[in-house]
């Protein structure tokens, strides 16, 4: 009996790889750094093309993160226009990045027509500085009205400029900001480079609080890990789930998943590689520098990771890596699904942020990593500072940062298969909690110098073994010179919780100075009094540090003792943006307006709502369309085979057995379904009130949509393999 399912089965089988048209496969091969950056126009063309004082301005406003000055801006445009026709583009766009968790542009052409009528290419200062986009048509949460459409992209001349290309055609990507009429906040990049001044200006006060004088600007690096699953696009569009909300809704585990722990780290499947391959070239052009790519634990699942780099551009390129990502992968034949949960039962996808914080100086202080301890008792005083900072804010914060990751895919994801628990904690490793319980507890002594030398604090760097082990249970885990801030979901852009950290961590550091000032007004050195001030905050946030077993059910009863939030749904974490503290953090370091706070926790909140809706929407209608027909069909061939037999004067009619009990399936789902129906129109009929709906969807419809998947499962493991019209488990994870 042929099937949609099963012709689609046969084409995928003899689906061969598309070699990628890459530089290292031509002759003679090209290296990878004979054309990284070739698409971008950043620090080294702006040298080479601009004239030597408008670059030593431009370069000056990046690396000091200051306001461009406007007297280069024609300069500067006229260069990229050059630049940017030379290698064929026609079009310009504002490339920026709204409350969707996408990107967003609009492209407008070179040309314009001169006096006389004639054809001209033309990019103003104007047009490279501002664009206008329709501000009422991205979710603003009320900051902006259908009648108030008026709104602002700047041009944000940190991040470099690129070229997309596409179907032969190539655009000139402006990377930008976007602000409303009256310069409040649109997007998910102003506040992050918001918070990121205020923690450069808060740590450099801390710097020169304690004598280390010079720095220029503090500023966190990122190093972003994107984890994704690769499938099949032929399998992609027959699961209406997957299409419509990326997760399938229904699917019955397969007898094998990632129990034998045989994917991770295995071979790369060679149609993936050719992709992967293909991907990074892409990347590389736009100067992402990938240096990672490897299988992940479960099934058809894998990972990309980046070096280093300074946030705010890190934010940016993990958007062009999730964008190349997926269409790249069309072009194969494949389908990249970004969701954190795509698939029941096996290993989520997270996008693990490395953050740390670093010094830009023209003195011994530049480069040097804040989280990292040094080699002299002071060095590393000022390393138990940061870390202590870190620690407080984190502690006094763990609400907002578990807002910060709160999404309706990542709920599903948090808490299961490696992925750490929705309980915000921090783990330190071995060494660094010996040396903090030491310092808690006085063992060290009371002096700094005489402490740094009994810890062996200077001695870490130099340890062969890591200092931390990797708890892959932790939300927060010190690896080393960094944390890495594990809960953040794949399909998150990365600005928000970054946003959030920055900002908890600026205000502590900001309590740091204030207690280290009172301190250092007791008399005493400076090393001295800001040992004091670390004991003091270790102590204090002793409950957000732990080294165990996230996943266990003791921590979540030992975290309740210690007071820690365990906020298991999106709804109730996104609630922490509407409490009075994260309020006065915002507003009282200029990071989000009262106004632009309350607008993310709507979006957010109707985000979810709007996510759950789709899904609950979505297999209501496969139910009715898909699954339940195909139950009919089969129930009506065992009965017209029991009948047939009876007829025929058979005696053992085991037909009529399965019958029965695949009738009493079917009954049951189609209650189930009907409870699911009724489920959507109370959903719909609360819209008016988002908390409510929010409230009633990740209870009642949560619950209608798992009854549902629990009948249909059953069915599709009991009713006849030529029946089942969507594609399997086992076969999209383990494609032949």
């Amino acid at each position: 009996m042929t099937t949609p399912r099963s012709d689609a089965l046969r084409a995928i089988a003899t689906r061969a790889p598309i070699v990628p048209k890459v530089p290292a496969l031509a002759e003679p091969p090209i290296p990878t750094s004979a054309y990284f950056g070739s698409n971008t126009f950043g620090a080294r063309q702006m040298r080479d093309k601009l004239p030597k004082e408008v670059s030593a301005k431009l370069t000056e406003a990046i690396r000091l993160g200051k306001k461009l000055d406007p007297a280069i801006a024609p300069a500067v445009a006229s260069a990229v226009k050059d630049w940017a026709i030379s290698r064929g583009v026609t079009h310009f766009c504002h490339w920026f990045q709204p409350q969707t968790g996408l990107t967003a542009e609009k492209h407008d052409a070179f040309l314009a027509l001169n006096g006389d009528g004639a054809a001209i290419e033309k990019f103003t200062a104007e047009q490279l500085i501002q664009s206008e986009p329709d501000a009422s048509s991205f979710p603003s949460g009320g900051l902006r009205a259908t009648w108030e459409a008026r709104g602002y992209t700047a041009w944000n001349p940190a991040s470099p400029l690129f070229i997309m290309e596409a179907a032969g055609t190539r655009t000139l990507c402006i990377p930008s900001v976007f602000i409303g009429y009256n310069g409040e906040a649109l997007d998910e990049v102003t506040p992050l480079f918001r918070s990121s001044e205020v923690l450069s200006t808060s740590a450099r006060e801390l710097l020169d609080l304690i004598g280390d004088t010079g720095a220029l600007r503090v500023y966190t690096t990122m190093g972003t890990e994107q984890e994704f699953f690769v499938i099949d696009r032929t399998h992609f569009a027959m699961r209406p789930d997957l299409v419509m909300g990326g997760r399938s809704l229904v699917g019955a585990p397969p007898p094998r998943g990632q129990q034998l722990e045989d994917h991770y780290f295995g071979g790369i499947p060679e149609r993936v590689q050719a992709f992967l391959a293909e991907v990074e070239h892409e990347l590389y052009k736009l100067g992402v520098p990938i240096v990672t790519r490897h299988n992940e634990v479960a099934p058809c699942q894998f990972e990309m990771a980046p070096q280093f780099e300074e946030t705010d551009i890190a934010t940016d390129h993990n958007q062009l890596v999730m964008s190349v990502l997926k269409d790249v992968a069309l072009r194969h034949g494949l389908q990249v699904l970004l969701h954190e949960k795509p698939f029941a039962g096996i290993n989520g996808s997270g996008k693990h942020c490395n953050w740390s914080l670093s010094i830009a100086s023209d003195n011994a202080l530049n480069g040097i990593n804040l989280l990292k301890p040094g080699k002299t008792p002071h060095q590393n005083v000022r390393f138990l500072l940061f870390l202590s900072a870190f620690l407080k804010g984190v502690y006094k914060h763990q609400g907002l940062l578990r807002a910060g990751i709160g999404t309706s895919g990542n709920e599903h994801r948090l808490g299961a298969n490696e992925a750490p628990p929705a309980i915000i904690s921090v783990f330190m490793g071995n060494a660094l909690t010996k040396m903090i319980e030491d310092i808690i507890a006085g063992r060290a002594g009371t002096k700094a110098e005489q402490a740094m030398l009994a810890l062996g604090v200077a001695k870490l760097p130099e340890i062969e073994q890591d200092n931390t082990d990797r708890n892959r249970t932790s939300p927060l885990a010190f690896t080393g010179a960094k944390f890495e801030f594990r809960a953040v979901g794949s399909s998150q852009s990365i600005a928000f919780p970054v946003m959030t950290l920055n900002t908890v961590v600026a205000e502590a550091i900001r309590e740091i100075t204030a207690e280290l000032k009172a301190e250092l007004a007791k008399g005493g050195s400076v090393d001295d009094a800001a040992f004091t001030v670390v004991r003091k905050a270790f102590k204090a946030t002793s409950a957000i540090r732990f080294e165990g077993n996230g996943y266990s059910e003791a921590w979540v009863k030992e975290a309740k003792k210690r007071g820690l939030l365990n906020l298991r749904r999106a709804p109730e974490a996104l609630a922490q943006m509407t409490t009075k503290p994260v309020k006065t953090l915002f507003t009282s370091l200029g990071i989000l307006t009262a106004e632009e706070l309350e607008s993310r926790y709507h979006v957010r909140v109707e985000r979810y709502v709007k996510d759950v809706l789709i899904e609950m929407e979505t297999l209501a209608e496969m139910l009715d369309t898909q699954i339940l027909p195909a139950a009919y069909a089969y129930l009506g061939a065992l009965a017209q085979g029991a009948a047939q037999a009876k007829q025929a004067g058979i005696k053992s009619i085991p037909q009529k057995a399965a019958a029965e009990a695949t009738g009493k399936q079917v009954a049951a789902l189609q209650a189930k379904t009907a409870a699911l129906h009724t489920a959507i129109t109370r959903a719909h009929a609360l819209h008016d009130d988002v908390a409510k709906c929010a409230a009633f969807v990740t209870s009642t419809g949560a619950d209608a949509m798992a009854a549902c998947r629990t009948l249909s499962d059953a069915l599709e493991v009991s009713i006849g393999d030529a029946y089942w019209p969507l594609p399997r488990y086992r076969e999209m994870l383990f494609p032949v």
